[in-house]
């Protein structure tokens, strides 16, 4: 059997690691563009950024490697530019030589990854903007920043590369301005997250600029007028503002690179995915896709999308090496978009539906968001995790978002898994953590996130969102903040009445019982017990979730 593979990274390289494990006699071709094949994409920024100090650490994998321990042959420097599946033969390029030639094939797997897109703004070609894919990528804006003596950067784009490229940038003591066409960075977060996001970005003197986009690109031959212009580029927004940068970072998103195979025949959506199903076979039964260039389906909501991350490659590419060679292996079960950023002090982290998308859907859901220590509060060194958890009526789990300082990853992972395994929110509850006082508490984030879910569920306890909050009627709800007087004096909600929880049994006849009560604490966990004492003397309560933690970061902005 002859296995040809179109990509050297991720899904490419791990299948044909995987195709020799399972059949020693194939004979196994990668096809890579670029001059490097199986590097670190996600290292790229941090070796920008001079946390990775070696280059050679990026690179994962060399032709010479898969070789001798793999005998896989990699042709790197070469591109497969067209596909006649008639005859079961690849055109490709050598880009070194410029010479064509062809080769033949008994399976095809596809795993050409993703492109940045690069739509056609005027002066984006100059040679002060750069998009980052790979190592020749990496290796220009490296030259680029030690050559010119660059001061200040702009990154277009707010995403994981375009805010990883900020911190990077920043901590190399240049000056970063950060442009997003929409009204958060971190698309996969919601607002009430997002907004602790930008306020880290901005605490580090990044510039960031929302709801704005490039217009243009003017570099020194066409603005002469600026000062010291031989080494600068004006961007200039939607807005009419002006920014002036020595170079920019290019990062508003990728699409796939489909088109040689699409040539083909073979099938892609709208958006140049290649339409698979769940064997990762195409519309031809002897070529398979994997990676960032196919349509997944997503495994919460079970529609098609479009999810390029490394896990899912890695484990397609897997599975794909499986099924050509005849080994058990299972249908792919769906992709959750399970993902992590480190902004400066704090690790975002999510997995499955946010609620921007379940709105725009329609569908129903709840949440609950709590705040809790990484570890017990009297060891040194605790900080706070603040988790959101999505789900419905039935208790299944749609998503989940946290941030914090340290144990972010842990907690999103075990929700991951969680959903993986078709969990409800009540079997959070028995989520049974490793403890002790240095690594988490006897009562975790994520089971503190399932009792409450439960109270939910239950009608113990109706809670409201900070996006949610303005929402409702105030002339038939009335805010009862329930900290002490020293918290309310620090800060509060305009309109609230402060009686401490503490105090509120002895105070709860004062209250009209024609009227709905928002319970306001600093983290929700106050807010819940005010709410149970008022539930229990006949007064309506709907508790603040995430209380005055979540909503002085939400309306710091407005």
């Amino acid at each position: 059997m002859k296995v040809l593979i179109v990509g050297g990274v991720a899904g490419g390289a791990t299948a044909a690691a995987r195709l020799r494990r399972n059949d020693e006699s194939a004979e196994i071709i990668v096809f890579e563009k670029g001059p490097y094949m199986s590097f670190a994409n996600c290292g790229l920024p941090y070796y920008i950024g001079g946390v990775i100090k070696e280059r050679e650490e990026l690179l994962l994998q060399t032709p010479e490697g898969m070789k001798n321990r793999y005998k896989v042959e990699v042709r790197v420097n070469s591109e497969v530019i067209s596909i006649d599946r008639k005859n079961k033969i690849v055109e490709f390029v050598n880009h070194k030589t410029g010479d064509k030639n062809t080769e033949s094939y008994d399976k095809l797997i596809l795993a050409p990854g993703a492109a940045p897109i690069v739509p056609p703004i005027p002066g984006i070609n100059s040679d002060k903007v750069f998009t980052l894919r790979n190592i020749p990528d990496t290796d220009m804006i490296v030259s680029k920043v030690q050559a010119d003596n660059v001061q200040h950067v702009t990154v277009v784009g707010g995403g994981f590369i375009g805010v990883e490229m900020a911190e990077n940038f920043h901590e190399l003591g240049i000056k970063v301005t950060l442009v997003e066409a929409t009204d958060q960075i971190m698309a996969p977060f919601d607002k009430d997250f997002a907004v602790f996001a930008r306020d880290e970005v901005k605490k580090h003197k990044v510039d960031l600029i929302l709801n704005n986009s490039v217009k243009e690109f003017k570099d020194s031959s066409e603005h002469t007028e600026m000062v010291d212009s031989k080494s600068k580029i004006t961007i200039i927004l939607a807005n009419g503002d002006e920014i002036v940068s020595d170079m920019v970072i290019w990062a508003i998103g990728v699409k796939p690179e489909s088109r040689f195979a699409a040539e083909s025949g073979i099938e892609i959506n709208d958006r140049g995915a290649f339409i698979v199903n769940g064997e990762m076979q195409t519309n031809d039964p002897d070529i398979y896709a994997v990676g960032d260039a196919i349509e997944v389906r997503h495994f919460v909501d079970k529609k098609e999308a479009m999810i390029p991350l490394a896990w899912p490659a890695n484990r397609q590419g897997r599975m794909v090496a499986d099924i050509i060679t005849g080994v058990k292996s299972r249908a792919y079960s769906g992709t959750l978009g399970t993902g992590i950023v480190q902004i400066f002090d704090l690790t975002f982290a999510s997995t499955g539906l946010n609620e921007k998308y379940l709105q725009r859907s329609g569908r129903e859901y709840l949440t609950t968001t709590v705040i809790r220590g990484q570890h017990v509060g009297y060891y040194p060194g605790m900080s706070a995790i603040v988790l959101k958890l999505v789900f419905n009526k039935e208790g299944d789990i749609l998503g989940a978002q946290a941030f914090g300082e340290d144990g972010v990853d842990k907690r999103i992972d075990v929700i991951a898994m969680a959903i993986k395994s078709g969990a409800k929110v009540w079997d959070l509850q028995d989520f049974e953590p490793c403890y002790a006082p240095p690594f988490g508490a006897a009562k975790d984030p994520v089971n503190i996130a399932g009792y409450s879910a439960e109270n939910i569920l239950d009608g113990l306890v109706s809670s409201v969102s900070v996006m949610d909050l303005g929402k409702l009627d105030m002339n038939t709800h009335v805010l009862l903040d329930v900290r002490n007087k020293d918290e309310w004096d620090d800060e509060h909600i305009d309109g609230a009445t402060l009686i401490p929880v503490d105090d509120l049994r002895q105070k709860v006849t004062e209250l009209d019982k024609s009227k709905t009560y928002i319970t306001v604490c600093k983290v929700g966990q106050r807010g819940y017990i005010a709410a149970r004492i008022l539930e229990a003397n006949g007064i309506k309560s709907i508790n603040l979730s995430g209380g005055m933690t979540m909503w002085s970061a939400f309306y710091r902005g407005v």
